[in-house]
């Protein structure tokens, strides 16, 4: 039964002024994105009339405020969902307009009927095949093959696990509990008629560029459960998990020596907290006017996705790999999701620890980094618990 949903925003909850918007703009045709950065209190709902492919060869630097979603197949095309409107919400609260863009937004919310009936999300029928454990530890035990035969160093192997939607599902109200259970992820709500509704809290940030002066990028790779009260310092890590992590960090300093770009900081690797898990994070700076390099954001997106987080290496041969054998189509599962150009920064994940709402069910999506030191029990108990690091916040 639909339920009419609050319309004062002087005196509703966040949530409530959260599913005014999105309501709203569902019901009026809009795309729509929702999310928070990693240890901020900041919120951001953006609406968009129109979607815009993006293609490998779009500059990032160039293009209006706005949100963007791409799969994980690097030579598909991406979708770009131009700012029509944007809310901030600040501990908690709607900001009041600052910016043409604002106050626009806020005149289009006020003109919206008094009661707004709640209208469905996105999606996409999309078939999905799921595998079940021995066909994964048997994908596993593959990857470690080709490995061991010197096709590859490195592969990165993903299964789904398909739910049926719980009972009262509301990708609002759980958007809202995964920015509460994991402050220090890229948490986000994404429904568009080009890829359906996504929800996730990415630990992994692909391209950051800051005030068009700074570049930013990780390492993330090694997986352990998190228990509470845990001295990070104290955390140890398998050689086989330590060697995962170096292989990531390689990758991305072979992408700096492609481009010649030597002026580059590298932090770590440390033993950080995403969720429930914990990983081992590098962090890589760039100083762009020093280095005069104002495009690097677009040059290093190009030359990342997909990472050997995500995929393996060498790239090509661990792509074909997983093209061949995965048996699904991870649509954008692994691929990149974040705004552009707003707030003076581009910020793009990587699409982990996510959902899809397909029908009546979530389809969760979960990989592993396999090495020639990988077990496959091992490898399927890490993505069980990846799996869980949504599903246990969303039931």
């Amino acid at each position: 039964m639909k339920t009419e949903i609050d319309v004062d925003l002087a005196v509703t909850t966040e949530t409530g002024a959260l599913n005014r918007i999105i309501h709203a703009g569902l019901h009026s045709g809009y795309s729509l994105a929702a999310w928070k950065l990693p240890d901020e209190d900041q919120k951001n709902v953006l609406l968009s009339h129109t979607v815009k492919r993006y293609s490998r060869e779009t500059q990032l630097e160039n293009l209006e405020s706005g949100f963007m979603v791409h799969p994980f197949d690097r030579d598909a095309d991406g979708h770009f969902m131009k700012a029509d409107f944007l809310f901030t919400f600040k501990y908690g609260i709607l900001s009041p307009p600052e910016t043409p863009l604002g106050h626009a937004s806020m005149e289009w919310l006020k003109a919206q009927q008094e009661k707004i009936t709640p209208h469905p999300f996105y999606t996409r029928a999309t078939e999905i095949q799921q595998r079940v454990q021995p066909d994964f530890q048997e994908l596993v035990q593959q990857c470690i093959g080709q490995i061991k035969q010197g096709a590859v160093e490195k592969l990165v192997p993903s299964r789904i696990k398909t739910v049926p939607l719980p009972a009262g599902f509301d990708p609002v109200a759980s958007f809202q509990k995964l920015c509460r259970t994991y402050p220090n992820a890229f948490v986000s709500l994404v429904s568009l008629p080009e890829a359906g509704t996504w929800l996730g809290a990415s630990p992994e940030i692909l391209v950051q560029v800051e005030d068009q002066a700074t570049f930013r990028t990780v390492a993330l790779a090694g997986t352990q459960p998190y228990q509470a009260g845990t001295n990070l310092k104290e955390v140890a890590w398998t050689q086989k998990e330590i060697e995962e992590q170096a292989l990531v960090s390689r990758y991305i300093i072979n992408c700096f020596k492609k481009i010649r770009l030597r002026e580059f900081e590298e932090h770590g690797p440390k033993t950080v907290i995403a969720g429930n898990l914990l990983h081992l994070k590098t962090d890589f700076a760039v100083d762009l006017k020093a280095t005069n390099f104002p495009q690097l954001g677009s040059v290093m997106l190009g030359l990342l996705h997909p990472t050997s987080a995500v995929c393996g290496m060498p790239l090509e041969p661990a792509l074909q790999f997983l093209q061949n054998h995965e048996g699904y189509n991870r649509a954008c599962y692994s691929g990149f999701i974040g705004p552009v150009n707003i707030d003076q920064q581009i910020a793009l994940y990587v699409n982990l620890r996510c959902l899809q709402v397909i029908n009546q069910h979530l389809v969760c999506y979960a990989g592993c980094g396999v090495t020639a030191d990988s077990v496959a029990h091992k490898e399927w108990e890490e993505t069980e618990m990846k799996l869980n690091t949504l599903l246990s916040v969303i039931h």
